[in-house]
């Protein structure tokens, strides 16, 4: 079975967006794997292990982005293939490329994503992909699918529970915390990821032309700054503390 993760690199959970300039930055925060892609890689190795075959791990983005590929290479990845895409892409372009790159890579069976990007939080890049590709989605999958025959069976997690669902391959699924943790990055699967070449395709490679994004951003501008005070209220005992707080959100016309 020929397995295709999607990862993407993004800034540490902690890092605060500012705009300078214009311009979007995270300042000098540290670049990580997207965290829900590492659930998406989690199940690609799941799969490969009890089907057979390799997985490879597909990423657009600049030179940084190989931080994200050395992340899933060391949780036990084969190989990995990284595009230099537009620096204005939009969740279209990027599914535009990962569609073509996925079709250059041949004879792949099965692509997984993380549920969505924490950068971004548009979550529509799996159902986008396999639009391109004409083929069926399972977005939001909360189980390994179970696969027999070309036929995939899986549960999807939805609002009001769970959703089984079949259909054939090759199929895109998305996929978030329901399959469990995913593996640590072993020592060796470490060293190895930063031995690994990391072949880089562009858009010429993949018979892409320029691509127009469908979103645009004419300006960029930090939200105003709010003037926030805080009150301790004290009192002899919490009945008199709730009834000062009490007062004190009635004068504020709070309610």
């Amino acid at each position: 079975m020929n397995i295709v993760v999607c990862v993407k690199q993004v800034p540490d959970t902690a890092a605060q967006v500012v705009v300078e300039n214009g311009q979007v930055t995270w300042g000098d925060a540290p670049l990580v794997i997207n965290p829900w892609d590492e659930f998406a890689v989690e199940a690609a190795l799941q799969l490969a292990k009890e089907h057979g075959g390799s997985v490879t791990v597909l990423t657009m983005g600049d030179e940084s982005a190989k931080e994200a590929i050395k992340h899933a290479l060391a949780m036990g990845c084969k190989q990995a293939v990284r595009i230099e895409g537009p620096a204005d892409a939009d969740t279209l372009v990027t599914a535009q490329v990962l569609a073509a790159a996925i079709q250059k890579i041949g004879d792949v069976d099965l692509v997984t994503f993380g549920r969505q990007a924490i950068d971004g939080d548009n979550g529509v890049t799996p159902a986008m992909v396999g639009r391109f590709l004409g083929w069926p989605v399972f977005s939001l999958s909360a189980t390994i699918p179970e696969i027999a025959d070309g036929v995939v069976t899986v549960q999807r997690a939805t609002e009001e529970g769970r959703q089984v669902v079949e259909g054939k391959l090759p199929a895109i699924f998305s996929f978030g915390k329901d399959i469990g943790e995913p593996r640590y990055p072993s020592f060796m699967g470490i060293r190895k990821a930063s031995r690994a070449k990391v072949p880089v395709w562009t858009l010429d490679d993949l018979g892409l032309s320029a691509l127009l994004p469908a979103v645009s951003w004419p300006e960029v501008m930090n939200p105003p700054k709010r003037e926030i005070t805080t009150e301790i209220i004290e009192g002899d005992s919490p009945a008199d503390i709730a009834e000062k707080l009490a007062d004190k959100i009635m004068a504020e016309k709070v309610l």
